[in-house]
């Protein structure tokens, strides 16, 4: 039984703590990068499927997440 407490105080705190990120951020938006960027999600070199922007590129091909 303690063991389901501490885990929802903690799933808890985490929503909190993206709540609180989202109210201070402004306009409630996360900057974020394409997952191309990372090695660990994209081990063959694919192209965002997001944006289409691939590896190699330095800035992500949509015009809404440069604004974030």
């Amino acid at each position: 039984m303690e063991l389901v407490l501490i885990s929802i105080v903690l799933l808890g705190l985490a929503f909190a703590g993206i709540a609180i990120k989202i109210i201070v951020k402004k306009d409630g938006k996360f900057a974020g990068t394409c997952a191309s960027q990372s090695p660990f999600l994209n081990k063959k070199g694919e192209a965002c499927g997001f944006c289409g922007k691939l590896p190699e590129e330095q800035d992500c091909k949509n015009p809404e997440a440069q604004n974030a």
